[in-house]
């Protein structure tokens, strides 16, 4: 088990590694895990699929109406506008982060489970709600928000600063799967120290994963980005696995093998 000042260390101390390498080994992990990936997308709609309804009834039952009346009637949309703008949007609001939480919580389930098959070990589809448990889920969601209020106050900022954070952002969820007692602090604190470390590898090899997934979904008819979109989560997964590894039996594993 990693503690706070190990892992710190581990990070300051970490070599160059190399971008070639790192994108091989994440084209051959994801060989392995590409059916779980396409169920961690499946089940993750699930979860979100309330709140995409509820947010979406209003507008559809707005439209038909206004269909059926055979003119667009504009002080019935500015006063149903008015009339959802407080009550409804702190609803749709409140119901998205809660159920954020749910889907970042599958989102750490599937990090586990692609260190699983990494090793060879075995996996159930219970490891995906392996963080359905009120002390994770109450951490998960203090993280949801510090994402979110550090996207925010990146916005406020000309959103030029959105670029430098997103990288240290895409650790969050890395970070707690693999220790989940640490504090929310040590979790944020963590991801920016490793995110800083190597901020241009992990930028460069999200950008270029992201871009695969997308070219290889739509030449998969569209709905192959179920399948390559977690494609994206395997870079950072093997920078964490270089730099930080796992227990003491994987670290000695990977001795030889790092490209660190």
């Amino acid at each position: 088990m990693n503690t706070i000042n190990t892992l710190l260390e581990k990070i300051a101390q970490a070599k160059d590694l190399d971008f070639g390498n790192i994108l091989s080994e994440s084209i051959e992990l994801f060989k392995k895990t590409w059916v779980q990936g396409f169920l961690m997308q499946l089940f993750t709609l699930i979860v979100l699929m309330p709140i995409l309804i509820v947010f979406y009834i209003p507008f559809i039952t707005m439209m038909i109406a206004q269909q059926n009346s055979g003119y667009a009637n504009t002080e019935a949309i500015d006063n149903f506008m008015a009339g959802i703008t407080v009550v409804y949007v702190l609803l749709v609001s409140i119901g998205g982060v809660l159920l954020g939480t749910l889907s970042i919580a599958i989102n750490a389930g599937f990090f586990r489970i692609m260190k699983k098959l990494d090793y060879g070990e075995v996996t159930t589809t219970s490891d995906f709600f392996y963080f359905f448990k009120m002390n994770y889920l109450t951490k998960l969601f203090l993280l949801l928000l510090a994402t979110l209020g550090i996207s925010i106050l990146a916005a406020v900022l000309c959103y030029l600063p959105i670029i430098y954070v997103m990288v240290p952002l895409s650790y969050f969820t890395l970070v707690f799967a693999f220790n989940p007692e640490f504090s929310v602090g040590d979790i944020v604190k963590t991801s920016f120290k490793l995110g800083n470390k190597k901020w241009l590898i992990t930028f460069g090899l999200i950008l270029v994963a992201s871009l695969l997934s997308q070219i290889v979904g739509f030449l998969l008819c569209g709905i192959g980005l179920l399948i390559t979109a977690p494609f994206v989560y395997h870079p950072t997964y093997l920078i964490y696995k270089h730099i930080v590894g796992f227990n003491e039996a994987h670290v000695i594993d990977e001795i030889g093998t790092s490209v660190e």
